[in-house]
């Protein structure tokens, strides 16, 4: 059994696949902020061109 414990705590064959699925996790994390943040942008810039536009055309803003 100790000889078991051993060989297992040696063998790092799948650290490498590990390490690449941490990275990997990471820059998705990355990318949906970055998507989030855009979106966010995005939505308030479309709404003030909707309230400028209905502003400019005597209108209520909805």
């Amino acid at each position: 059994m100790k000889n078991t414990i051993k060989a297992l705590l040696k063998n790092d064959r799948g650290t490498s696949s590990v390490e690449m699925g941490l990275i990997c996790a990471l820059i998705v994390l990355a990318m949906l902020t970055a998507l989030q943040d855009f979106a966010s942008g995005s939505i308030s810039m479309w709404n003030n061109v909707s309230s400028k536009s209905a502003e400019a055309m005597g209108g209520p803003a909805s």
